[in-house]
């Protein structure tokens, strides 16, 4: 090939450039023109991105490839999708590569690369393995080449065709080069996220506070949210740690959903394949919003998304501030966490079940109908239960009251069932559902809208008597009106019952609008 034609080779390969959990497809140019050496990298490179050239051109020398005298311009289009992270080393180095011709596999456009490059050669990984994999294929993709340290997390996706590579050499090989592998050890670490550890208990531990157990039974077995008040000591805490033991397992696709999610965020380890235990996440009261819903910069992934698919238990909720709570309306009634920042916009999944803990005062020991040591006035306790606000409120389906529990409580109340039995029952409450909504969009009792329950069933206006009445005199709002009847539903799912009655409607009712 003379100098001419070499000079006119356009090299190409194919990247994802990921925007929360969407990818779109980068297709990558490279070409090597006459010029001043150096490395131009256009097409909405972020800083990262365009830090790549240095990594490439101390990897290429390396390996004895050296491109200290050659100008290359390396085009990542479409130039109007901004790209992040260093993901993009390794596709960007096989189009250089192919430009120069030391690659002459023809189709690597064909394939999507990625991978971060060290200076050695060295490919390491990197996080949102799981996404790209999954926004390849949804593309029409089958091949991917990733670092050998996301080998494992690849292998969860399954009708991908999967090459994991050590070095770039390595890759120059398998692409029909003739290389010496430096004799150097793979990088399969990768600096993870601290992920804390999830403290669970089981139902057992709980003692009394059988309204309380029941309250978490119906949520668990519609996917209702839920708010437990009551003083410090009472097992607020202690019941919601309970919840994810009795919640069914995620099916493959909710668990790939949280495996994606861990995966951007560095978390995500694949040897011991698909986790279907449903996230649980507890902040601190402290926690800003930003903290919560993420995108503090492009690819952050804030708490609300961390327990997609899972349980987001808002402890002390009245100590959250006032951004926090009310930042949690929206993902709560959609499912999903939209962010608007300087840099663009973005979407990510936050379908979660809220549970919320609170006092009954900001002292702690007020508590209806009890002699307390409680010295808060009136004025104190309704600003204290203002914090959390008619709207907030009004997406909770379950409002329950729990009291101290007293000695004949521990002396008395016997041997207590275990998560693992109240687990079956919410199995098989939620596989009624499954079967009732088989031609529908969502599968459980907390998604199913009023119209169509009240439709399915057949309700009259006599079964409905005292939600009508709590409608008129304002107790409840139409969402609320809802809201009732999906957990009306779910009592009688619980029961094996056909349909709800204007006695569980009542119950339901009851559940949602106590003094609290």
């Amino acid at each position: 090939m003379s100098e001419e034609q070499r000079l006119n080779v356009i090299g190409r390969s194919s990247a994802v450039a990921l925007w929360g959990l969407a990818g779109k497809i980068v297709s990558i140019e490279a070409c090597v023109s006459a010029g001043l050496p150096g490395i131009d990298i256009v097409g909405l490179p972020d800083a990262s991105v365009s830090e790549s050239r240095k990594r490439l051109r101390a990897a290429l020398a390396y390996l004895g490839i050296p491109v200290a005298t050659q100008h290359l311009t390396i085009n990542l289009t479409p130039g109007t999708v901004p790209k992040i992270g260093t993901g993009f080393d390794l596709g960007i180095a096989v189009a250089v590569l192919k430009a120069q011709g030391v690659i002459a596999q023809p189709d690597t456009e064909s394939i999507i690369h990625c991978g971060e490059l060290g200076l050695d050669g060295r490919i390491r990984p990197v996080n949102g393995v799981l996404p790209i994999l999954h926004s390849g294929l949804q593309a029409g993709f089958d091949r991917f080449v990733v670092p050998a340290g996301n080998e494992e997390e690849s292998s969860l996706v399954g009708g991908a065709r999967v090459r994991a590579i050590a070095s770039l050499a390595e890759l120059i090989n398998f692409y029909g080069g003739a290389l010496d592998v430096p004799p150097l050890p793979p990088v399969v670490d990768i600096e993870t996220a601290a992920a804390s550890p999830t403290e669970l208990h089981d139902l057992a531990e709980v003692q009394g506070q059988a309204e309380a157990r029941f309250g978490l039974e119906v949520a668990a077995a519609g996917g209702h949210n839920l708010l437990l008040r009551g003083t410090p000591g009472a097992g607020k805490t202690l019941l919601a740690q309970c919840l994810p033991g009795i919640l069914p397992p995620l099916d493959d696709r909710q668990a790939a959903e949280a495996a994606a999610v861990r995966s951007l965020r560095g978390e995500l380890n694949g040897s011991d394949g698909l986790d279907h235990r449903p996230p649980f996440e507890a902040p601190h009261h402290r926690s800003t919003a930003s903290a919560l819903i993420g995108g503090r910069k492009p690819g952050s992934i804030g708490i609300l998304s961390r327990a997609h698919q899972g349980v987001l238990f808002m402890d002390e909720a009245p100590e959250f501030s006032r951004d926090v709570l009310e930042a949690l309306r929206q993902p709560m009634e959609a499912g999903q966490v939209h962010i608007h920042r300087a840099w663009g916009s973005m979407v990510l999944p936050a379908s979660f079940q809220m549970v919320m803990a609170a006092n009954p005062c900001p002292c702690g020991a007020g508590m209806r109908g009890r002699d307390t040591t409680c010295r808060c006035t009136p004025m104190d306790k309704r600003r204290y239960r203002n914090r959390l606000s008619g709207p907030l409120l009004d997406r909770v389906d379950l409002q329950l009251e729990l009291f101290p529990v007293s000695p004949a409580d521990i002396r008395l109340g016997g041997s207590q069932e275990d998560s693992s039995t109240v687990a079956g029952r919410v199995g098989l409450a939620r596989q009624r559902q499954v079967d009732r909504y088989v031609d529908c969009d969502w599968t459980t009792n907390s998604n199913a809208p009023g119209a169509w329950l009240r439709e399915h069933f057949s309700m009259s206006p006599t079964s409905l008597r005292d939600l009508d009445r709590a409608l008129e005199t304002g107790r409840i709002t139409m969402r609320g009106y809802d809201r009732v009847l999906r957990v009306a539903t779910t009592l009688a799912d619980l029961e094996g019952a056909p349909a709800p009655t204007p006695e569980r409607i009542t119950t339901a009712l009851a559940l949602r609008t106590q003094d609290s």
